[in-house]
């Protein structure tokens, strides 16, 4: 592949020890050598790939004189053994934010172009050094934010999903073999498979897409995180749950009624679950009109909810505020678990009775103190996701990209196993089949739009 020579700043943009800068594509030693001059006096085209090397990197001034600015370390990755699959240089100098934009600046007057959000990135992809969900799992790891998913992200970029998605492809393109001799030579006895052979095979493909296509309930809830909304009646401890789950004072509390107006948003890690957190304004009727504001939001939050964290206060019996908020969550799609809070000054029985008759996860909890975090968390990982599963090592979806397309594989599966095995003829499983396989080939990038590529890029950062 002919491209154009892109380079960028690798590393975060302000003061720092050192700085990376990539250059990538068809000229990028040739580029790289008219800003830097290594110290042994070779060219950078006579010095061995991946070798470090020390030298001077220089600037052109306005009137063409070339100055020296820094020392720097630069090192020669030629096509294809590089992360892009192209020539790349990688300059590492000194950390400083005009010395960093002054090297760049100097590698751009050399002939290189800026890169785009993800393009190197993309590149590598372009040229079949990752697939797709590898990438999507490279662009995980930079944005994590608590272990579960660094280690997610860490197995997607070892090609685990894309290696159970190619074994099962093989083997439908297996199976449509042996269907394509049937129909070229039906008076011949010349396929591998039998047709009761055939619907059989297809019949475990579908098995394994359909337990593929399950993970995503874990993939989901590590990855992207679950909406979740602490709701309840003012005063009963959300804002101090909110807190106490984000690990720091984030929500004001205090003993008046209505301190929270508005809606607080938070990521917290909760075992092996991510949470998108809302704290709200605590539900009841109000004159005040900026409170009555937050009251409508919070009853909108709940709307959308995934998980909906129910707190109750569990030193007094339920009032009427309580059971206004029974009669909404009732209406709710998302998982609900009643919190009766406060567990430290004891729970009454009407409020533990009214919790188990409004859903059956229910966790005594105090949000003071922790106590009751470890129930709650091993009720929120039991709802969304599956014990069984290894982030390290498994095959897991991560996405709704991934999810959506092994749904239509499993589907196009189990309706060309249908074809089969209701007895109708051959041929009229072909399609599906060939479905099945355009869809696992769409989920690893092997067939998947420039758009769709262009779009799951744009979201990466500039320099990776």
């Amino acid at each position: 592949m002919t491209t154009d020579t892109i380079a960028a700043v690798s590393t975060p943009r302000g003061k720092g020890g050192v700085a990376l800068l990539r250059v990538s594509g068809d000229r990028a030693i040739e580029i790289a050598e008219r800003v830097f001059s290594p110290q042994n006096g070779q060219t950078l085209h006579e010095i061995p790939s991946r070798k470090a090397t020390y030298g001077t990197v220089f600037a052109t001034e306005a009137d063409g004189a070339r100055i020296a600015v820094d020392d720097a370390l630069v090192t020669v990755f030629r096509a294809p053994a590089s992360f892009t699959g192209e020539d790349t240089v990688e300059i590492c100098c000194h950390g400083g934010i005009l010395l960093t934009e002054t090297v760049l600046t100097a590698i751009f007057a050399a002939g290189a172009r800026p890169a785009t959000a993800g393009e190197f990135t993309k590149r590598a992809f372009l040229n079949g050094k990752m697939g797709l969900s590898s990438a999507e799992a490279l662009a995980d790891l930079l944005e994590a934010q608590n272990r579960e998913q660094l280690l997610l992200a860490h197995s997607g970029m070892k090609g685990r999903t894309e290696a159970e998605s190619r074994a099962v492809y093989e083997e439908l393109r297996h199976i449509l073999a042996s269907v394509y001799v049937v129909i070229d030579y039906p008076d011949e006895d010349l396929a591998d498979m039998t047709r009761e052979e055939m619907t059989e095979a297809l019949a475990g493909c579908a098995e394994k897409l359909r337990r593929l296509a399950a993970t995503y309930r874990t993939g989901h809830a590590v990855a992207e995180g679950i909406g979740t909304v602490i709701c309840g009646r003012p005063n009963v401890g959300k804002s101090s749950l909110y807190n106490r789950l984000v690990g720091r004072d984030a929500a004001i509390v205090t003993d008046v009624e209505g301190t929270t107006r508005d809606l607080l948003t938070e990521t917290a890690a909760l075992g092996r679950v991510t949470l998108r957190l809302t704290d709200t304004a605590g539900l009841r009727e109000t004159g005040d009109a900026v409170e009555r504001i937050g009251v409508e939001r919070a009853r909108n939050e709940l709307e959308t909810a995934e998980l909906i964290f129910a707190v109750f206060d569990g030193s007094r019996e339920p009032d009427e505020a309580d059971k206004a908020l029974a009669g909404e969550l009732r209406k709710v799609g998302g998982e609900v678990v009643a919190v009766i809070n406060k567990s430290d000054v004891g729970a009454d029985p009407k409020t533990v009775d009214f919790c188990r008759m409004l859903c059956k996860n229910v966790v005594y909890l105090s949000a003071k103190t922790g106590e009751g975090i470890e129930e709650l968390t091993a009720v929120v990982e039991r709802l969304f996701t599956d014990g069984a599963l290894d982030l390290k090592e498994d095959a897991i979806l991560t996405n709704a990209r991934q999810h959506a397309a092994v749904l239509r594989a499993v589907e196009n599966a189990e309706r060309a196993e249908r074809a089969l095995r209701e007895g109708y003829p051959i041929d009229l499983c072909c399609h599906d089949a060939e479905e099945a396989m355009a869809a696992l080939a769409e989920l690893d990038g092997r067939a998947v739009s420039e758009e769709l590529v262009s779009e799951i890029f744009s979201h990466f950062c500039v320099g990776k």
